[in-house]
Formats: C-alpha cells, structure tokens, sequence
C-alpha cells in the first residue's frame, strides 16, 4: 500500500491497536489555544500492579491568524466557492511520542471569549446558530467541507508517531443565512480529543467498509444543509458513520418523482413533497465488553465516556462494519483487558434466506395518509403510511393490521414506487436491537463527543400529542410536555448548550432515528410462541417476519438460550429502562416505553414490555423496515 494510500485509510480510522498486550486508556485531552498540552496515560500490564505515566501528547502549533481564537464578527452569508476563496486559519498537530494516537478535532464555542463579549451598547453578543456556520477543514492533502449543525467534530484520524500535520481552517456565514443573524457572532476554538486503545490486532474503521446503501429507484438520497433536506449522493458527504452522519433517503409524491430525479445535486427537496424517510443501517458485527473481570457487560468505557460503565450509564458496544458474505455467531462479549472478539452478525441483517448488506429502518414513527386528531390512523389497513417528522402517529391499530401495512409499502402498485425486493415490513425486534446498538457505538449519540455523561441517553418524546420526532431535551422527563423542541432544533439554549432536538436521535444530530425513546410505545413484530392473543390475526404470519420467543426469561428466550442481538437480556436495564418480556397472556413486545403508559419513567432505547396482547391501543405506534434483496 503506497504512502498516500495509507494515510487515507488512517486518517479516517475510528480504532487502531498494537500487538503489545497492554491496555493503555487516554483520558480526555482538551487543546485549546495554549501550546503543548498534557494527559495521563494509565497503563495496566498484565500481572503487575498499575502504574501512571505523565506523557506528552499533542502539541497544537498555531500560527497567529489562529492565536485569538476562530471568529465570525461583522460577516456576511456568502457563496461556499467564496468561503474557500478566503483566508484560512493555519495549524499544526504534532506527535512527539513514539505511539501513534487516535484523535478527533472540534469547532466549539470559546467560553471566555463569549463571556467577555459585549456589544457597542455594552449588551453581551448574541451567538450564530450552528446551522449558520459552515466550514472547510484540510488537514495534509484532505478536505472536508460541512456545517457545524452536522456535528461539532470537524475531522478525526490518526497521527503517526513522531508526526507533525499541517492543517487549514475556513470557517464562513451559510449564504442560506437569512437577515435575523445580522450582528451575531462565533467565537470558538478547536478542541483534540485523543486515545490510544490496543488490542492484537489492528483493524481501521471508515466509509470504505460500510457497505453503500441499496436503494430502489423511486429512493432519493438526501443531506440537510442546516435548513432543508437537498438531494445529495456519495461524492457529496451524503453519510459518514465516523461523524454520526447515517445515510439519509427519501420517496417523494408520486408527481414529484420525475422532477427530483432530474434535479441536481443540491436541490431543495420541501417536506411538503415528502412522504416516507428513512435511515439505513449498514451491516455490521459487534460484541460487549466487560470492565470488571466478566461480573457484568455494560459494554466498555473507550473513548466516549469519562466513567466506569454501569447499567444506569453504560459504555460502548464495539462495532465493526462487514460486507454480507461475512456472518460472525460468537459469544458477543469479552473483557476490556484483552482484545475485541467473539463478534456476533445481528439476525437483523439475515432475511429468511438471504444475508443483507443493511436495512432500511423508518426514521420516525409511522404516521397515515389521513392522521386523524385521536388517533393518527386507527384499526384499518386502508390508509397508506407516512414517515415524516411533526405529525400524530398512527395508533389505535392492532398487531395484524399493522403487519399488514407494512407489507403494504412495496405491494404491487404501492403509492411509492417500491418493487417488492424491497421487502417491506413492520419492524421485528432483532430489527430494533441492531438500531439500538449501534446507537450504543462510537458510530451513534454515544460516540457524539457534543454530549456528556447522562446526556448520552436518547432524549425522550414526551409529546402528549404524540408528534413524531419531538424531543424533551433530555434523557428522562415525568410528566406532559407538548412538543418542546423539534427534530431539528439544534439551537443554544442560554447555557450554551446545543443539540436539544437532535439529543433525542440515535446519532445526537439529525441524521440519526427518532421516537424510539418514549413517544409512543411502538409494537414491534416479537411474539411469544406463537401466542396469537387479540392481534387479530386468524394465524401467524411467514416467520421471516417476526421473532418467536419460547420463554418468559429473557436470557432463555431463544430456544432455551440469550437471543444475540435482539436487545433484550445482553442490554436489559440499561440506562434503567423498564424491561419485561412478552408473556401468553401479553404475547406481543413494545419497544421505547411510551409517554401514555405507566411506567414512563422506564422510557428508552432499551425499553422492552409487553400488554393489550397486540391490540389496538392508542398509547401505541408502530415503525417500518426495508430489507431490501437488490
């Protein structure tokens, strides 16, 4: 592999390890504008007591345009060719160290300079919305070009040992800006966030291992430029797992289909002519690591949580993206003292018989095609299903009608355009578990370095309207609160803080999935030996679309054994969501827990219960999935 070829494949690494059998844990490294910075390198050696080392870093040379901080005073919106015309801020990264580091590089706002800032008028500044800010960031001979709505880590890679990478900042006003941030101001610094963390073997984790996304023809892709969701493709960032950017795609109003087809990229595609959205999740493998020596797997602390994992605030779920000819059945689970193994392929990614490169998960509840006030949709198959954000979802619908809508979707003469080797379906168990842990990765909100500690958590969708896509703003709620913030709100609020809209997505920005933590409690196709209950069905439905589970113990489910990947005994608990398993008396699962039904307060990704036998219920809702055979 030439030089520059493996610089590409590392600087987007997301992991990287040695063949040393040492852990070796970097805490938190702020660099700021201050030359070099240090950290403690906790080393543990296998039979031997622990020792600490001080170590120098990173040190982060900047030359005097950058000296005072990265500013946007007196600017107006321009062109994106305009903005990389412009004068950059210049600096360097640089390893001293004979290790290699894994870093991620930020855009952040400056307190102290915030704090001290005071108009003519003597009134503090008022701050530009992320959304607002847009930015070309090189660093050695790559660029990427986004908006800080997207997420505050700008770039991340690997800096060899003894390495010095120049690198270039331009930071501009979106030329969608309109007049309302006339007089308002950034002022941020960049901070590095860097890790090393070791196991035998080195693996790297980029775009280049996540499998493209299959889409049909009637699917547009699409990417929110901090105002609108526009028409996008590969070469245009349309996804970057490293970033919590998840591929985004939409079907349009069946008149519309032509015109955006035709549309170049860039096109505003209005929501208005939007009628499904959905995210897709790339085939991957994970497995749970254990702090304390296998007593229990909360997953592991790694480089996004500055605590020991606990099942009130676990750690990460190691992921690694596959292509479909790979399918891994091991244990799912390891000790943090030694290598990831025992790496397991999610039963989402299987199809009957048919490996899948990912699927396509609804990015919001389902809503109808006539959302009436009470209840969205009700008992009846003959609307047509919605995914879009800031409507009723459809409730009030039984088991089997919900099956029967999902099939519905890609049917011979759907409304869509979809072809029936898209296999749409209501979503199965196995389906919502591969969502949540990748949520649980560095890939999801757990690896999204603009929230901290409880904030990791999912907000939750305290809508008592039950209006898809809103968020509380934070982990657990009690109580009603309308819609206080929307799906794409990313704005401050006054203690700075961003991200109150987006917290509640599986990402923490607005490419993630939505409502799948409170909300309404959504049915998922998850059955108790074949317990038909009042769903209404006449019999049970081809396997291929629901999960059978043949005990009321979670760790025996499976035909007496843990089901892998179905987020039920290997994440049950976590983040104290209420978890029971379906029963013959309540034979159907729900998942996310619901603002309606008691108790709410055990709301959240892992949330798993059972009532109402599959029945219709106005507490609860339901989600779609593609599991496309293309």
């Amino acid at each position: 592999m030439s030089k520059m070829k493996k610089k590409k494949r590392k600087s987007k690494a997301k992991k990287f390890c040695n063949r040393k059998k040492i852990i070796l844990v970097i805490l938190l490294l702020l660099l700021c504008f201050v030359g070099i910075s240090f950290a403690w390198l906790m080393t543990s050696i296998q039979g031997e007591k622990e020792v600490s080392i001080l170590v120098d870093t990173i040190k982060l040379e900047l030359d005097e345009s950058a000296s005072e901080g990265i500013q946007l005073v007196n600017a107006i919106p321009i062109y994106d060719d305009e903005g990389k015309a412009s004068s950059p801020y210049k600096f360097s990264l640089i390893n001293k160290n004979n290790i290699d580091f894994y870093y991620s590089l930020s855009l952040v706002d400056d307190e102290d300079l915030k704090n001290n800032c005071q108009t003519t008028d003597g009134e503090s500044c008022q701050l530009l919305d992320p959304k607002d800010i847009r930015y070309e960031i090189k660093v050695g001979e790559e660029s990427y070009t986004g908006t800080l709505s997207e997420s505050p880590v700008i770039y991340h890679g690997v800096i060899d040992k003894n390495e010095t990478v120049d690198c270039e900042l331009r930071i501009w006003l979106n030329i969608k800006a309109g007049n309302d941030v006339m007089g308002k101001v950034f002022l941020g610094k960049l901070e590095v966030f860097a890790t090393q963390q070791v196991a035998e073997d080195k693996f790297i984790q980029d775009n280049e291992e996540v499998n493209e996304p299959e889409m049909d023809s009637n699917m547009i892709a699409v990417k929110h430029d901090g105002y609108n969701w526009v028409k996008t493709n590969k070469e245009n960032g349309w996804y970057n797992y490293g970033r919590g950017i998840w591929a985004n795609a939409v079907t349009v109003k069946s008149d519309k289909l032509s015109e955006y087809q035709s549309a170049g990229i860039g096109t505003i595609i209005p929501m208005d002519d939007i009628e499904t959205m959905w995210v897709w999740i790339p085939r991957y493998s994970y497995t749970i690591a254990s702090e304390d020596g296998g007593s229990h797997y909360y997953g592991k602390r790694g480089v996004y949580l500055n605590s020991t994992p606990t099942q009130d605030l676990p750690g990460e779920i190691d992921i690694k993206f596959i292509g479909k000819e790979i399918k891994e059945k091991g244990t799912a689970q390891y000790l943090a003292t030694e290598e990831p193994k025992n790496w397991y392929t999610p039963d989402a990614f299987t199809f009957g018989d048919t490996e899948l490169s990912g699927i396509w998960v609804g990015k919001f509840e389902t809503s109808s095609s006539n959302p009436s006030p009470g209840n969205g949709g009700g008992n009846v198959t003959n609307l047509d299903s919605m995914i879009k954000p800031n409507v009723i979802s459809w409730r009030s619908i039984n088991v089997s009608n919900i099956y029967q809508v999902g099939r519905k979707v890609s049917a011979d003469g759907n409304r869509y355009g979809f072809h029936s080797n898209m296999n749409s379906h209501a979503m199965k168990n196995d389906e919502w578990g591969a969502v949540a842990y990748l949520s649980q990765s560095a890939y999801g909100k757990l690896g999204n370095v603009n929230f901290i500690g409880s904030e990791k958590e999912i907000y939750q969708n305290k809508s008592n309207y039950y209006i898809t896509g809103c968020s509380s703003g934070a982990p657990s709620t009690s109580g009603s609160a309308g819609c206080p913030y929307t799906y794409d709100d990313n704005t401050r609020d006054e203690s700075g803080v961003s991200g109150k809209g987006v917290g509640a997505s599986t990402t923490g920005t607005i490419y993630g999935i939505y409502d799948m933590s409170g909300g309404s409690g959504e049915y998922v196709m998850g059955n108790y030996d074949d317990n038909i209950g009042s769903s209404g069905f006449g019999e049970m439905p081809d396997l291929i679309y629901y999960d059978k589970y043949t005990s009321t113990t979670a760790s025996q489910a499976c035909n007496g054994g843990i089901c892998y990947s179905h987020g039920l005994s290997e994440t049950g608990g976590w983040y104290h969501d209420y978890q029971t398993l379906a029963t013959e008396t309540n034979p159907w699962l729900l998942r996310g827990g619901s603002y309606g039904t008691n108790p709410a307060e055990g709301a959240g990704i892992f949330y798993f219960g059972a009532n109402n036998s599959g029945g219709a219920s106005s507490y609860n809702s339901f989600r779609l999935v593609l599991s496309p055979d293309l």
